[in-house]
């Protein structure tokens, strides 16, 4: 890593006549746009590893480029790669479909991939199995669709519990994550606490405590035992006696069982009985009593991008490997989006790795030319009114609620971030330049991202 600042200085002092080896440093784009942009940058005094890419979308022409060969970790500015490939491979009316087959006196749970199964939808699939069968001997949960990998390649130990890490399934329910909804109890008592869904699939032990004031207050903490593969979740640290309820969400361990546990309990809400529960490794058999489909891939790609949904992007790649193998995969669903890349978009991609799909993984590597490249075609495209809709804008209930403001919808953007990690593109509408895509990636940083993202965002906006 190095500073840019002197680097950027020179070429400002020498009117962009000084040219560092192309190397370790490379600088191009239009005189005005360059002196603008290295302006803002050297000013910034920030210290980061940069790959930056700007291009008028009509002419083709770069507004400006730094390191944009550089090869950074996308973060979530992956899920872009991800989403445009599910539209491509898939289709944006592509449905997933959770199925209920009846054998004997046996039911088949079957999970299709469904990255948004809400407990609403899961009850609504319970009364319709209850409808045809209510004494159930044996609830077989059946996952085969998918391989029964959980967790990305480089993915790290220490994501642990966090809602962004929620184990892959192609059963899962509620994003694979149980909400803690956490409030003051009395004071010097613990607080109350409720759980969604409200289920026994999960254990919690409430060492938390309410107090009436800031001395020695400690953050609420909700932590489950992960190393220890299990659904025990410890409450602890204090809340103020306000009241408020505050809102955590934690993943949690096996969806599979997980989307079981809860369905059967919906089962037996709804009056039907359940004697057993069990994995299955075997195809389903029997007749079909109830079904749920989703709502559309361009539905689910929309919550992916506004909200950075890990699980929907992780769904999305084993979806697409599904074209290829009977069992969907990690390795043969990136293969898929590789392909793609090359194919439609041109991308050299021996020059990237991709770990996963959406981007949690150190080990998946991009730049921002290669980002621009796939954004450029996606621009021009037959898929492009559907693809541009699924970046979210400033201001908004998304990745962007508050930054880029005052931009409206001129400026559409994914956000990527990791720790040391910061990351921006997405497309400006000019009226100079006209349509514009871009590139922002920031590596290699220590501390809050705050004033990282606040360059990203005076760099775009200067267009």
């Amino acid at each position: 890593m190095f500073s840019l600042r002197p680097l950027l200085i020179c070429l400002i002092c020498f009117n962009f006549f000084c040219t560092p080896p192309a190397v370790t440093f490379e600088n191009s784009g239009s005189s005005s746009t360059l002196k603008k942009i290295n302006k803002i940058i050297a000013e910034s005094g920030l210290n980061v590893n940069l790959s930056i890419k700007m291009i008028e979308l009509k002419s083709g022409k770069t507004l400006y480029s730094l390191n944009s060969r550089k090869l950074l970790m996308p973060a979530s500015n992956n899920k872009i790669y991800t989403c445009a490939a599910a539209i491509h491979y898939l289709g944006k009316d592509h449905r997933f479909e959770t199925r209920v087959f009846k054998n004997k006196k046996n039911i088949y749970l079957v999970g299709g991939g469904d990255p948004d199964l809400t407990v609403e939808e899961l009850a609504a699939l319970a009364e319709k199995t209850k409808n045809e069968i209510s004494n159930i001997d044996t609830l077989y949960i059946d996952e085969n669709i998918m391989d029964s990998l959980r967790y990305g390649n480089g993915w790290m130990w220490d994501e642990g519990s966090w809602s962004y890490a929620a184990p892959v399934g192609p059963l899962s329910v509620n994003k694979n994550c149980v909400d803690f909804y956490v409030t003051s109890g009395a004071v010097n008592k613990p607080a109350e606490i409720s759980i969604f869904p409200n289920t026994e699939f999960i254990k919690y032990i409430n060492q938390s405590e309410t107090k009436n004031d800031t001395t020695n207050f400690k953050k609420i903490k909700i932590d489950r035992d992960w190393p220890g593969r299990t659904n025990l979740f410890s409450v602890s640290g204090n809340v103020l006696d306000t009241g408020i309820v505050d809102t955590l969400q934690r993943n949690i361990f096996d969806p599979g069982y997980f989307t079981g546990t809860v369905f059967k309990e919906q089962l037996e809400n709804k009056g039907a009985s359940v004697k057993n529960i069990i994995k299955t490794k075997n195809d389903y058999s029997g007749s079909l009593i109830a079904s749920h489909k989703s709502d559309s891939l361009l539905f689910s790609a929309k919550n992916m991008m506004y909200e950075s949904y890990n699980l929907g992007a992780e769904l999305f790649t084993k979806a697409i490997s599904q074209e290829d193998t009977v069992q969907g995969s990690w390795p043969v669903g990136l293969k898929y989006i590789e392909t793609f890349l090359a194919d439609s978009a041109g991308i050299d991609t021996s020059r990237l790795k991709l770990a996963d799909g959406s981007g949690v993984s150190r080990y998946t590597l991009t730049n921002s030319e290669q980002i621009v490249k796939l954004l450029s075609y996606m621009y021009h495209s037959k898929y492009s009114e559907d693809f541009l809709s699924t970046f979210p804008y400033g201001g908004t209930d998304t990745s962007l609620k508050k930054r880029l403001i005052n931009t409206q919808n001129h400026i559409i953007a994914k956000t990527g971030h990791l720790s040391g990690t910061s990351n921006l593109s997405g497309y400006i509408f000019s009226k100079e330049h006209g349509p514009i895509a871009f590139s922002i990636l920031m590596n290699g940083f220590i501390g809050k991202p705050k004033k990282y993202q606040n360059l990203q965002d005076k760099i775009i906006t200067t267009l």
